[in-house]
C-alpha cells in the first residue's frame, strides 16, 4: 500500500480466428490495460501493420447514437430530483439481467425497439418544442399589447400604405416625440404605462404622410423603441384576449404532450438504457482491435497487467485459444514509458485517494501518500477548527450521512468517513484547548466565563490548555507538529530513495537536513532563544552538524541553497496557521456568545428569543466559514509543505480494458 502495486508488461500473439473470443474474455475479466501499439510502440509497426476496427463498430455506433438521442429526449421529461435531494439521493435504475447474444440478434431487438419508439418520441418532442415556441411568441405579443390596451384601432394599420405610414413603440421622452411628429404634420397618440411612479414610459402611435416616412424613421430611431404587431388584426384589447385564450389552450396541449412523453419515459427508458449499454459494449469490443498489431494471420497485443494477475491472464488466454497463444511477460522499465499506477487500498480510503489525485497521480516507483493523508489532513483540520462543539456537529452529521444517506449513495457513504475523522479530531483539539462553542459552557452553564471546561492532570500536565489565554504555548505545539510533519516527509524521501537503490541521494540530501535541524536548532536554542545551555562537546557537535548541513545544502543547490534554507524555514512557519485559525474560531465563537448574553439585557423578554437565535445562526455561520478555511489550509499544508519533501506525481492511472455495466448484469 505504501507503493503502487507491481506491474508487468505483457505481449501475446493470437491467431485471427481467436480474436473475438480473446477480446470478449479480456473485456469481461478486466485484467489488462491495452496499449495502442500505433502510438506507444512504433518500432513494432516495422514488422507488423496497424490493426483496424471491425466494420461492425460503425454499425454499433450508429445504433448507439440513435438510442442516445432517444434516451436524452426522454430523460428531459422524467420527474427529476433537484438540489440537495438529487445529491444525497440520486436517481437510480434497476439493473436488468441479460444473456450474451449474437450481434445480429441484438440488432433485431434494437431495430424493433426503435421502430416502436423513435418516430413517436421524436414527433412528440418536436411538438413540444413547437408549442413552447408558439407560447414564447404569444408571451412576447401579450407583453407588447399590454402597453396599448387603452388604444382603440386596428393593429393591422401599423404599416406603410399608399398614403400614410403608421408606427408604434415605447418612449421615455413623449414631449420630444410629440413635437417631432407634429413638425412632420403627423398625429401622435400616447398613453402612460408602467406601474412605478418613478418609471417614465409612454406607449405611442404616430401617423404621418408617406412622404415623411424617412424623417419619421429618424425620430423613431432616436427616441422610440419600435414595436411590430404584424400579422395581428383587430383592436389591442380584442387580440390580447384572443391570445390569452390561445395560450391557455396551448399550455394544456403542452401538458398533454409532456405527459405522453413522461409515460413513454417511465415505461421504456430503462429498456433503452439497457440496449444502449449492450450495443456500447459490443462497439468497444470491435473498436479495440485498432490498437493491435496485425499480420496476415495473427494479431499482436500489448498491455499492462498487475503482477499478481499475470498468471491469471496467461491461463485465461490459453483457455480461450486452446493453448494457441504466444505469451510473454516482462518487468517494466521507465524507458520509454513508465507503467500505469494502481493504488491498492481499503475502500474507505477512496475519498483520500481522490484528494491525492486532485494534486497528481503518483509515479510507478513513488510513495503513495494516501495513508498519510488519512491521518494528517483531518488532524490539521481539527487543530485549525479546534472547537469540540463544532466537531460534535460535524461528527453527528457525518454519522447521519453514513447510516441514512449512505444506503442510497455510495458517494455520500464514502465521504462521510472524511467527515467522521474531521469531527473526531476537531472534538479532540477542542477539548484539549478548552473550546466548546467558544466559552459556551463556562459562560452559560457555569456562570463564570473564566472557568475551564474541565480540569484533569495527565502525566504532570494540567488539561485543558486555555488557547485564548496561552497562545504562545499553542504556537509551540503547532510548530512542533509542523516539524514532525515535515520530517516525516524527509523520512519518506529516504525510504523512497532506498527502494529505488539511490542510497547516495539519502546521504546527499535527506541526512544533511536532519543534521542541520539538530545542530542549528541546538545553537539557536542556546544563543538566540536562551532555552538551554549546551556543554562543550554538545556545542561542538552542534557546530559540526550545522556546518555539514549547510555545506551539503550549497553543494547540492549552489547559491540557491540559501533560498532552500529560507524556504524550509518558511514552510515550517506556515504551520503557525494552526494557531491563527484556531484562535479565529474560538475568538469569533466567544464574541457571538457575548452578544447573545447581552440580548436579554438590551431587549427584555424578546431578548430571550434573540439569545437563542444569535447562538444558533451565528455559530452555524462560524462553523461553515471556519470549516472551509480549515479544510483549504490543511490541504495546502499537505500539497505544498509535506509533498514538497518527497512527492512529485505525474503518473498515469491504471485503466484496464473492462466492461462497465450500470444498467445490465450478464448471465451465462
Amino acid at each position: 500500500m505504501l507503493f503502487p502495486a507491481p506491474m508487468k508488461k505483457v505481449s501475446f500473439i493470437i491467431h485471427q480466428s481467436s480474436l473475438e473470443k480473446v477480446v470478449e474474455s479480456l473485456h469481461e475479466s478486466g485484467l489488462m490495460q491495452i496499449i495502442d501499439v500505433t502510438r506507444e510502440d512504433p518500432d513494432l509497426l516495422e514488422e507488423v501493420e496497424a490493426g483496424s476496427p471491425n466494420p461492425e463498430a460503425n454499425t454499433c455506433l450508429t445504433y448507439e447514437n440513435r438510442l442516445s438521442n432517444l434516451v436524452g429526449t426522454l430523460k428531459k421529461y422524467l420527474p427529476s430530483r433537484r438540489g440537495l435531494k438529487s445529491f444525497f439521493s440520486p436517481q437510480t435504475f434497476k439493473k436488468e439481467v441479460v444473456k450474451r447474444k449474437r450481434l445480429n440478434v441484438l440488432y433485431r431487438e434494437v431495430d424493433s425497439l426503435l421502430e416502436k419508439l423513435e418516430e413517436k418520441v421524436l414527433s412528440l418532442d418536436k411538438g413540444v418544442e413547437e408549442v413552447k415556441n408558439r407560447i414564447d411568441d404569444i408571451d412576447e405579443n401579450l407583453k407588447n399589447l399590454s402597453y396599448f390596451l387603452s388604444f382603440d384601432f386596428d393593429l393591422s394599420y401599423i404599416k406603410e400604405s399608399e398614403y400614410v405610414t403608421v408606427k408604434a413603440g415605447l418612449t421615455s421622452d413623449v414631449e420630444t416625440v410629440k413635437k417631432e411628429v407634429e413638425s412632420l404634420d403627423g398625429l401622435l397618440g400616447y398613453s402612460r404605462v408602467g406601474a412605478k411612479k418613478k418609471e417614465k414610459l409612454w406607449s405611442v402611435v404616430a401617423v404621418c404622410h408617406i412622404s415623411q416616412k424617412e424623417k419619421l424613421d429618424v425620430v423613431w430611431q432616436k427616441y422610440v423603441n419600435d414595436l411590430h404587431f404584424f400579422p395581428l388584426k383587430g383592436s389591442p384589447l380584442e387580440i390580447y384576449r384572443s391570445l390569452q385564450r390561445e395560450r391557455t389552450d396551448l399550455v394544456k396541449e403542452l401538458k398533454n404532450l409532456k405527459s405522453g412523453l413522461r409515460k413513454l419515459a417511465e415505461k421504456h427508458l430503462n429498456v433503452l438504457l439497457v440496449k444502449r449499454e449492450e450495443i456500447q459494449i459490443e462497439r468497444i469490443r470491435r473498436e479495440v482491435s485498432s490498437a493491435f498489431g496485425k499480420t496476415s494471420a495473427t494479431y499482436v497485443v500489448e498491455g499492462w497487467v498487475l503482477e499478481k494477475n499475470s498468471g491469471a491472464l496467461e491461463s485465461l488466454l490459453k483457455d480461450v485459444t486452446g493453448e494457441s497463444v504466444i505469451y510473454n511477460v516482462s518487468s517494466p522499465s521507465s524507458n520509454p514509458v513508465e507503467p500505469p499506477v494502481y493504488l491498492e487500498m481499503p475502500r474507505w480510503m477512496e475519498p483520500f485517494k481522490s484528494i491525492l489525485f486532485l494534486f497528481s497521480t503518483p509515479r510507478y516507483n513513488e510513495i503513495n501518500p494516501t495513508p498519510f493523508l488519512v491521518l494528517w489532513f483531518p488532524l490539521l483540520f481539527g487543530m485549525m477548527l479546534g472547537d469540540a462543539g463544532y466537531g460534535s456537529v460535524i461528527f453527528l452529521l457525518s454519522l447521519v450521512a453514513w447510516f441514512k444517506l449512505g444506503k442510497v449513495s455510495s458517494f455520500v457513504k464514502s465521504w462521510s468517513i472524511v467527515g467522521l475523522l474531521f469531527g473526531f479530531w476537531t472534538m479532540f483539539f477542542g477539548f484539549l484547548f478548552n473550546s466548546f462553542f467558544g466559552d459556551f459552557v463556562p459562560r452559560f452553564v457555569y456562570g463564570d466565563e473564566n472557568a475551564l471546561l474541565y480540569h484533569v492532570n495527565v502525566m504532570g500536565f494540567s488539561l485543558p490548555l486555555d488557547a485564548l489565554h496561552k497562545p504562545l504555548l499553542i504556537l509551540v505545539i503547532a510548530l512542533l507538529i509542523g516539524l514532525i510533519h515535515l520530517n516525516l516527509g524527509f523520512v519518506l524521501a529516504m525510504y523512497q530513495n532506498y527502494k529505488r537503490g539511490d542510497s547516495k541521494r539519502i546521504f546527499r540530501e535527506q541526512i544533511p537536513w536532519f543534521m542541520l535541524e539538530i545542530g542549528g536548532g541546538a545553537l539557536v536554542g542556546e544563543k538566540m532563544l536562551h532555552i538551554w545551555s549546551l556543554s562543550t562537546p554538545l556545542f561542538v557537535v552542534s557546530v559540526v552538524f550545522t556546518a555539514i548541513g549547510l555545506i551539503a545544502l550549497f553543494v547540492n543547490h549552489g547559491p540557491m541553497g540559501f533560498f532552500e534554507l529560507t524556504g524550509f524555514v518558511g514552510d515550517w512557519l506556515s504551520y503557525a496557521r494552526l494557531l491563527a485559525l484556531g484562535l479565529a474560531t474560538s475568538g469569533m465563537a466567544l464574541a457571538f456568545n457575548i452578544v447573545a448574553q447581552l440580548m436579554p439585557k438590551i431587549i427584555p423578554f424578546v431578548g430571550i428569543v434573540l439569545l437563542f437565535l444569535v447562538l444558533i445562526f451565528a455559530h452555524l455561520a462560524n462553523l461553515l466559514i471556519q470549516s472551509l478555511g480549515a479544510a483549504i489550509h490543511s490541504l495546502r499544508l499537505q500539497y505544498v509543505e509535506f509533498f514538497n519533501r518527497f512527492y512529485e506525481g505525474g503518473g498515469k492511472e491504471f485503466v484496464p480494458f473492462s466492461v462497465k455495466r450500470r444498467y445490465t448484469e450478464e448471465v451465462k
